[in-house]
């Protein structure tokens, strides 16, 4: 009886104050009219909801029981290594790009893996949530955030091509509708949250379906590696074609999104069962090693078996099934020291990869101004500036990310609360 208590009694404190705000919200608007009380209990109401949110941690506490640790840290991983990725790959000297130097060799093929573990963990947190909420009959708010959650992401990413002087000045660049990291996994989000909407009562064939888009992604790229697109609106090309400019298009990188997911479906399934989490790890070291090393022998066994002349142009360029090998190497590691990144550094990091993102891109790039470092320190730098200020330049955007941003939660609320009462109005 004393745990049902301690579970419900902060739920009743805060319906409580959800009934005290609706009281006194509208009391001195009706009485006063005064601008000075619509201020203060702006404030009031504000203060509420943050009381809410401290009096519901124990319930989420309860929910999380099952969390997934390591996800946290896996994602301040690939956020540090963008972070100083962008940096040196922006502004060092292209006369030190030297691929017979085995320092730049290692740092070339470590940035590689980037881009491959956002997609990847953002399809696996998605969908891990998705079916969790599913599993207590209550995935229409997590639909419907997924939802909303794309679409945020989609327009933070074309919010940080904006250059205001330009617009100001009556200039509208085409720069704008390049697509890159965040509409695509904005988009990746929305189609992971279709095919749930539409197979979440088929288990199985949820999980066959998202493991056999992310092995059509991979082997399909042939086809569309070249892909050039004139018939359509540009801001619609530009998801599939790089000749305008897009740094990501949506295939291939949504099979990464598509193969986390699937390993999400593994997860949701059998996390709670013994020895799974030690499984589990060997698992992702074995099939990590066979796909770096072996993909493209079995792509080619696979030509040879079935003749079909896909399989070879994908294993004569796969760079895609040995990235996902990666991925899974990084996730095993992780995963293995799991209970000591609980409440590290590295862990509230993961949880600030947005706001990190978008502060590094408006310092390095300059949205919105077009005065970033890029505009002073292009291409200028030695190895040994470029290794300091990328140090110097991931603790400050780090540094503030703690201490003036929000979590990524916070901005997606704040977000939707500001989209709501605009439309209410």
């Amino acid at each position: 009886m004393s745990t049902v208590r301690s579970r419900s009694a902060p739920y009743d404190l805060r319906v409580n104050f959800q009934i005290i705000r609706g009281f006194i919200a509208p009391w001195p608007l009706r009485q006063f009219k005064l601008k000075v009380f619509h201020r203060y209990f702006d404030l009031v109401i504000i203060g509420v909801e943050i009381i809410e949110v401290y009096l519901s941690q124990p319930i989420r506490l309860i929910l999380q029981s099952n969390r997934l640790y390591f996800i946290d840290a896996v994602r301040a991983f690939a956020i540090l290594m963008m972070l100083q990725g962008h940096f040196i790959d922006t502004l060092i000297d292209p006369v030190y790009r030297d691929s017979t130097n085995i320092v730049y060799n290692v740092w070339s093929y470590f940035r590689g893996i980037t881009a491959p573990t956002f997609f990847s963990i953002s399809g696996l947190v998605f969908t891990y949530l998705l079916l969790r909420a599913y599993s207590k009959n209550d995935d229409q708010p997590r639909i419907k955030k997924g939802f909303f959650r794309g679409l945020v992401l989609i327009g933070i990413g074309y919010s940080l091509r904006i250059n205001l002087v330009s617009w100001l000045s009556g200039y509208f660049s085409s720069y704008f509708f390049v697509v890159d990291v965040l509409q695509c996994i904005g988009l990746s989000l929305i189609i992971l949250v279709s095919l749930h909407v539409l197979f979440k009562r088929y288990s199985y064939i949820f999980s066959i379906i998202l493991f056999s888009l992310g092995c059509l992604c991979f082997i399909s790229e042939p086809l569309y590696r070249g892909l050039v697109i004139d018939h359509l609106p540009l801001p619609i090309a530009n998801y599939m074609t790089k000749t305008n400019g897009s740094v990501f298009t949506i295939l291939p990188w949504f099979g990464y999104s598509a193969f986390g997911a699937f390993i999400s479906t593994i997860f949701f399934r059998h996390v709670h069962r013994n020895r799974f989490k030690l499984c589990t790890i060997m698992t992702f070291f074995v099939i990590g090693y066979f796909l770096i090393y072996h993909s493209t022998w079995f792509l080619l066994k696979l030509h040879g078996i079935t003749n079909i002349e896909l399989l070879r142009l994908s294993a004569n360029y796969n760079f895609l099934f040995i990235r996902l090998g990666d991925v899974l190497i990084l996730f095993g590691l992780f995963y293995s020291f799991e209970r000591f990144l609980k409440q590290s550094i590295i862990a509230k990091i993961g949880k600030k990869t947005l706001s990190i993102y978008v502060i590094h891109f408006i310092i390095l790039f300059g949205s919105f101004t077009n005065y970033g470092l890029k505009r002073f320190l292009n291409q200028t730098l030695n190895p040994t500036e470029a290794i300091i200020g990328a140090i110097l330049f991931v603790v400050v955007v780090c540094l503030i990310s703690f201490y003036y941003a929000k979590t990524n939660t916070f901005v997606y609320h704040f977000l939707k609360r500001k989209l709501i009462n605009r439309f209410r109005k």
